[in-house]
């Protein structure tokens, strides 16, 4: 009867042990599709169900329906200003676009494309914005360079109808030559309640807020610093606890030293990764929707590179080395901008067993 029993058991345990191995989509290549063509930098883009918005140098900024690839294009001109956009955001009804430079511009434009308003301006000779995001339908936040002793930060409460700015004794004090890059519109991130926004140059930091920006924490990160062209350039959270940096020197793209480092805790440690290994200088890192944080795609000077495995390792699927900014639309289809074209990926994949 005992050996009737532990066969039993045996069996038992090894169809659960069988049930419990899935497969994972393991990304072995990617197909490159170029669907916009044009005359312009582009450092921001939003990808939705339906349409692609993107946003660049020269005023300019457009949409794309996704199913047919039927575009619309823009043209802001203030003052007889050429606007750089570098910063991006849409919500259910509008999106949001924001220049670098003195003067800052911050334009509404309506879903049907047909009103463009002027909603936040700011002079200073300071004056750089480099990242912007909406939490929710009504509360949306922007950041950029310091012109005090703090990072510049402006909050809207109303949908983006009216922008003001927070003051500096209620945002983090920064060193002398730390301010951020606007590479990619991914100095800044939101995830449910909790805002990222990421710092480089003398000082590379994380920050962090879960109340609206009315009170910050300060983490420190171990990503190149201390010259004006290193630290951040480009940050993704998988969720509220899982985080990604990554950057380099700008002036040396090839160096893959101290540039890339995640997080488990929501920012408060950071941890090198793939340290002497995978890409150089990153402009943009996204995770891989549906991957439980453990796959990412990085576009920058030295390729479109992807990791599945938190980062540790990291394979090349292309050499393009003129993308500055990507975004999923689901977990084998992402868009990627940067000069002078906006491009479709499809990424292939293999299954492996876990």
């Amino acid at each position: 009867m005992k050996k009737y029993i532990s066969l039993y058991l045996v069996l038992i345990l090894f169809c659960s042990c069988k049930n419990e191995i899935q497969t994972e989509p393991i990304i072995s290549s990617v197909e490159i599709e170029t669907i916009l063509e044009d005359s312009i930098s582009i450092r921001a883009i939003w990808v939705g169900e339906k349409e692609l918005w993107y946003a660049g140098n020269d005023g300019k900024y457009g949409a794309i329906q996704l199913e047919n690839f039927q575009k619309f294009k823009g043209k802001i001109i203030k003052d007889s200003l050429a606007l750089e956009f570098r910063s991006l955001a849409k919500t259910d009804s509008a999106t949001f676009v924001l220049n670098v430079g003195n003067p800052a511009y911050l334009y509404k434009i309506s879903n049907d494309k047909s009103h463009t308003q002027l909603v936040y301006t700011e002079s200073h000779e300071k004056v750089f914005y480099d990242s912007m995001q909406f939490l929710d339908a009504t509360f949306g936040i922007a950041m950029g360079d310091p012109i005090e002793n703090c990072l510049n930060v402006i909050v809207t409460k109303d949908g983006g109808n009216s922008w003001s700015k927070i003051p500096c004794e209620n945002l983090p004090k920064i060193i002398e030559g730390e301010a951020a890059f606007a590479a990619s519109n991914t100095n800044l991130i939101v995830r449910g309640n909790s805002i990222f926004m990421v710092s480089g140059g003398k000082k590379s930091r994380c920050f962090v807020s879960i109340d609206k920006g009315n009170s910050w924490q300060v983490y420190e990160t171990p990503i190149i610093q201390g010259e004006s062209m290193t630290g951040i350039f480009t940050a993704d959270f998988y969720d509220a606890k899982i985080g990604f940096i990554a950057g380099g020197n700008y002036e040396n793209p090839s160096s893959n030293k101290q540039n890339k480092a995640i997080t488990f805790d929501g920012g408060k440690t950071w941890k090198l990764v793939a340290d002497g290994s995978g890409f150089g200088y990153a402009s943009c890192v996204q995770f891989v929707p549906n991957s439980k944080g453990k796959s990412l795609i990085c576009v920058g000077k030295t390729g479109i590179h992807y990791s599945n495995d938190f980062g540790e390792n990291w394979k090349l699927l292309d050499a393009m080395d003129d993308l500055y900014t990507i975004r999923f639309l689901n977990d084998s289809v992402a868009y990627a901008a940067g000069k002078n074209k906006i491009v479709k990926l499809i990424l292939k994949s293999k299954e492996a067993i876990k």
